[in-house]
């Protein structure tokens, strides 16, 4: 019997215990069974989290563009590969399929060989959301160099951080992007990072929003010409199991960004095999992931996951809220789309405009919903289950990470029953304990800890490039021959998982630990909130007390504001204790965010402890604005 898709609640529990108890004879029978391999293995799994190091499939020769692409021409060549969206709904969506992806594809590895990009060599790739993002990434993997994908909404000076810290050679960006209503000039930020870049040789630009833009002679080139003029094959590189595939910097809420490494096979391995269950994708099936290739979501589930099972998977160019809210559900629509996958940040905005632009759209081709990014509150979770999935669509509540590389805890939809808020159980192969502060792992359920993994995974991340100590300390010196996630969790009464927040967001309010995302998941019950944020900050008493950061859905609206807040610490004191209640609440017109959607607590808490003398580069977040309308309006 394959294990490759499954189906069955019981079918799960039969698979994970397979998986835990003999995990190399699981990963073997996968890895074989669903995969094109130049050469097979010498070793399944070479392993010690004390140096730490980590080798799955050793020994192993493959080139990863060959499962995405050149497995499928024979049975798939004429099916729509990527799905192309673009940011204005009255331009043409583009349906690329696999036999047009591979050529793309090779055509622009014969550029990159043409311009003297050879295995190992880094790429940096800053691009919007379009088709050319997903061909360059699938480019640099066919001949063996290096992606390091900067989300396009990063400014110079972060861009040219991790240029630097990659020593990348090339730069792949484009005139300029679409974002709804503006365009952003994409090549006078790259222009501007590269003065501090001297790595750097040439810049390839592919032509998007058509604007008058300063080519320097001898560095940049038009990417288009000579896509034309170059071959349209390309023989993959031969890559041995573990040689990187991407570097991917995380946001770096403190100190430099970590560039996380990822090698091939066991991350080819692991994203495919999640993708298919987590997702149920089937063949015929439409699948969205709205994230942006320029995060972890973007590499797995929307590039190499979808493309190594054979799936028509959507790329979108624009925002959920261009030209209204109800863009996502028009594109659902328009497209059939069957799966939907979303950060609950997203879910709570479009919450806010009410229903009436999800009811004028037909959403019954939907499947399967998913979240992803951080955990969803469940007044979100009720609002995706009852207007989006019409209470027929699972919702799977995925958590994993940058360095994790795929999903490490979820339900499979139509098999795990799911829980508002709780991500429920451990993926096939993955081993979770939760931790207390001695380092005892606390075993049983009803218990809350730190969330760490036992045993290695395949797609797991290697090494910080450049700086394996820092790798060492920050993942695997806190608890004893484990990886530490850096979350705090819970396991209820049946072993289910919640996510309770970093644990750097759990706040000591006398002698309690308390973790914010239970409190933030009471305040957001309140029919006035729409998002919230908790930090904590010094207190003469406690040691430290909570300062809640509170936006409402409409802050136009004339309320009263102690009433509010009153109402508030009610809700706290009925759902966790009046323990939980806030000392300070103020009322914001937003909080300020990562591009990816992560609200920034660093700088909330550091403005609650009136300690704003370096907030560090505000410039890269999402909504810059918002700190300093935070900063005049704090209480004393």
């Amino acid at each position: 019997m394959s294990n490759y898709h499954i189906k069955q609640f019981e079918e799960y529990f039969q698979v994970y215990r397979k998986s835990v108890r003999h995990p190399e004879v699981f990963w073997e029978e996968i890895a074989e069974e669903h995969f094109y391999w130049r050469k097979k293995w010498d070793n399944i799994l070479n392993w010690d989290f004390s140096k730490p190091e980590v080798k799955w499939f050793e020994g192993a020769k493959l080139n990863i563009t060959e499962n995405c692409l050149d497995r499928h021409l024979h049975t798939r060549g004429d099916k729509t590969a990527i799905l192309f969206e673009p940011n204005d709904p009255n331009e043409p969506a583009e349906h690329i399929t696999y036999k047009q992806l591979h050529e793309r594809v090779c055509r622009f590895a014969n550029v990159l060989h043409d311009k003297g990009i050879k295995k190992g060599d880094r790429v940096c790739i800053y691009l919007p959301m379009i088709p050319e993002l997903a061909i360059a990434v699938l480019a640099c993997a066919r001949i063996g160099a290096i992606h390091s994908v900067v989300f396009a909404g990063f400014s110079s000076t972060a861009l040219s951080t991790r240029i630097n810290d990659c020593d990348a050679k090339m730069v792949i960006t484009s005139d300029g992007a679409f974002r709804g209503p503006k365009t952003i000039d994409l090549k006078g930020i790259v222009d501007e990072a590269l003065e501090d870049c001297p790595g750097v040789v040439s810049v390839l630009v592919a032509k998007r929003i058509n604007s008058d833009i300063n080519m320097k002679e001898g560095m940049d080139e038009w990417l288009q010409p000579l896509l034309d003029e170059a071959y349209k094959d390309y023989t993959a590189v031969v890559m041995d199991a573990e040689d990187p595939l991407f570097i991917l910097y995380t946001s770096g809420s403190t100190g430099m960004p970590k560039g996380m490494m990822h090698t091939t096979a066991g991350y080819m391995v692991y994203t495919a095999y999640t993708f298919k269950n987590v997702f149920q994708y089937r063949e015929d099936d439409v699948y969205w992931c709205t994230a942006d290739i320029g995060w972890i979501t973007g590499h797995s589930y929307i590039v190499y996951g979808p493309l190594c099972n054979g799936a028509t998977t959507v790329m979108f160019e624009g925002v959920p809220s261009y030209p209204d809210f109800g863009r996502f559900w028009n594109i659902v629509e328009k497209h059939k789309v069957n799966q939907f996958y979303t950060a609950p940040t997203a879910i709570r905005a479009l919450a806010k405009h009410g229903t009436e632009l999800v009811d004028k759209h037909d959403l019954s081709s939907l499947k399967v919903l998913g979240t992803v990014g951080e955990p969803i509150n469940e007044e979100a979770w009720h609002w995706y289950n009852e207007n989006i999935g019409k209470k027929k669509s699972p919702i799977v509540d995925t958590w994993w990470q940058t360095e994790t590389g795929g999903i490490m805890i979820t339900p499979i939809p139509f098999s795990t029953p799911t829980k508002p808020t709780y991500a429920t159980l451990p993926f096939i192969g993955i081993q979770p304990a939760l931790m207390d502060e001695n380092g005892q792992e606390i075993k049983g359920n009803q218990v809350e800890g730190r969330l760490c993994i036992k045993y290695p995974w395949p797609s797991m991340a290697r090494t910080i490039w450049g700086n394996h100590q820092r790798y060492k300390e920050t993942y695997f010196s806190a608890f004893e021959n484990m990886y530490f996630t850096g979350d705090g969790a819970l396991r209820d009464e049946v072993g289910y998982y919640r996510i309770t927040g970093r644990v750097d967001d759990v706040i000591i309010v006398s002698g309690h630990n308390l973790g914010t995302a239970p409190i933030e998941d009471a305040i957001n019950e309140h029919q006035a909130v729409a998002e919230s944020a908790i930090v904590g900050f010094p207190h003469d008493v406690k040691g430290s007390a909570l300062y809640g950061y509170i936006t409402l859905k409409d802050a136009g609206e004339t309320r009263d504001h102690d009433n509010v807040r009153k109402e508030i610490n009610q809700l706290i004191t009925d759902r966790i204790g009046p323990i939980a209640k806030l000392d300070k609440i103020q009322f914001t017109t937003g909080l300020p965010k990562t591009r990816s959607g992560k609200i920034m607590r660093r700088i909330l808490r550091k403005i609650a402890s009136n300690d704003t003398s370096n907030l560090g580069d505000t410039s890269t977040l999402l909504n810059p604005e918002v700190v300093q309308d935070i900063m005049d309006n704090v209480l004393s």
